[in-house]
């Protein structure tokens, strides 16, 4: 997620000299002997409040952002993005890349308090989209490294389009937090990635092209009891639950013509998709009618639930002249309400409320050190 150079993984858009980048969010995976910790499949997940943040460093906030307060850069160098809270609010897990040192991204853990930040993937072939799962001990993320040691080649432009390659290696796993326990949780041809956790079931929710589209799955903590969610042609992913944990929040393509059809077909039959044009769509948890939110044909993208149940914050360069531009922004669940949250002219995206709703965790290319540098930031956030 760099700053003139946008980076994209599975969820991630970031502004490219001249367009979209995109990049997608060892040995044998060993079967794990902890499973998940147990809980009634509608028992909430409580947050018990986060002590006080003192990782990272302060920073100022930019003229007209003023739902951030007290804005904390919690990285420093290379490409940081995807930043997800535990669900006890006191660290978040988050995709990291830095070449020649971390030549993919690679998963890493982050104490809010601390600061420490330790590796807890393979280290090889590619990862992206970590989310922990509830009780905090695991964590679920996607890599491609059961396929190569070494990172399938990431593509960004073809026959001058800027494309997100869908790798066909990526697979999901289960890991303890202190990297143990590597366990295995999908088996099937093509893609496999983008899980997150619902807060009230413990389910997992991904994207699949096991039935030859990108389409909402879920799943238990295990692997089993798979269930398809969307039934449309055309990308459906990157998807979140709410905190109530009725409905999913995601981002979709529409394809309006026969011709977009075919193009969307023919790129996927090679691995890709060119997500420049997304919108924001809710559908019921257990799959249903997908209603949009946003409807401006820009690349609107990594949606989350505001604690209220109601609104969304979300990243899209819907107000960027040239596209390279990406804020935040808030919306009501309906597609009013839209409000304008961060100012930053280059990339500000995957944006994400801690459990008790206090604070703000976003990825930015603001203050970088060197082009093309993309940080986690955590913010209060002003109601």
């Amino acid at each position: 997620m760099p700053i003139p150079a946008l980076v994209i993984t599975h969820r991630i858009l970031v502004p490219a000299l001249g367009g979209l980048l995109l990049a997608a969010c060892s040995g044998t995976a060993t079967t794990g002997t902890d499973a998940p910790r147990a809980q009634g499949p509608d028992e909430a997940t409580t947050p018990t409040g986060l002590l006080e943040i003192t990782a990272g460093r302060p920073v100022e906030s930019l003229p007209g952002e003023k739902r951030l307060r007290n804005v904390r850069q919690l990285t420093f160098g290379g490409e940081n993005a995807e930043a997800y809270w535990s669900f006890d609010g006191t660290k978040l897990v988050y995709q990291h890349r830095n070449p020649p040192e971390v030549p993919a991204d690679q998963i890493y853990v982050l104490d809010l308090r601390t600061g420490e930040q330790r590796l807890i993937s393979t280290g090889k072939g590619r990862t992206t989209c970590s989310y922990f799962l509830r009780g905090d001990q695991q964590i679920v993320f996607a890599s491609t490294h059961l396929a190569a040691d070494e990172p399938p080649p990431a593509v960004s432009v073809i026959n001058g389009r800027y494309v997100w390659p869908i790798f066909d290696t990526y697979e999901i796993f289960r890991i303890n937090i202190d990297g143990t326990g590597l366990t295995r949780l999908t088996n099937s041809p093509g893609y496999d990635a983008e899980a997150t956790v619902c807060p009230v079931t413990g389910r997992i929710v991904f994207t699949s092209m096991r039935d030859d589209d990108l389409e909402l799955y879920s799943m238990e903590p295990d692997g089993s009891d798979v269930k398809r969610l969307t039934d449309r042609y055309g990308y459906d992913g990157g998807a979140f639950y709410s905190p109530d944990g009725t409905k999913i929040v995601q981002r979709s393509s529409f394809l309006a013509s026969d011709e977009e059809r075919k193009a969307y077909h023919d790129l996927l039959a090679q691995g890709y998709v060119m997500p420049t044009r997304m919108e924001i769509t809710v559908l019921p948890r257990d799959g249903g009618e997908v209603r949009k939110v946003t409807d401006n044909g820009k690349a609107n993208f990594a949606p989350f639930w505001h604690p209220d149940n109601r609104h969304l914050v979300f990243a899209s360069n819907m107000d960027s002249a040239d596209g390279r531009d990406f804020d935040i922004y808030m919306i009501r669940e309906d597609g009013e309400e839209l409000e304008h949250v961060t100012r930053n002219p280059t990339f500000d995206g995957f944006p994400m409320f801690s459990p008790d709703g206090r604070h703000l965790v976003f990825a930015s290319n603001r203050f970088g050190a060197s082009r093309g540098e993309t940080n986690i930031f955590v913010a209060e956030w002003v109601d």
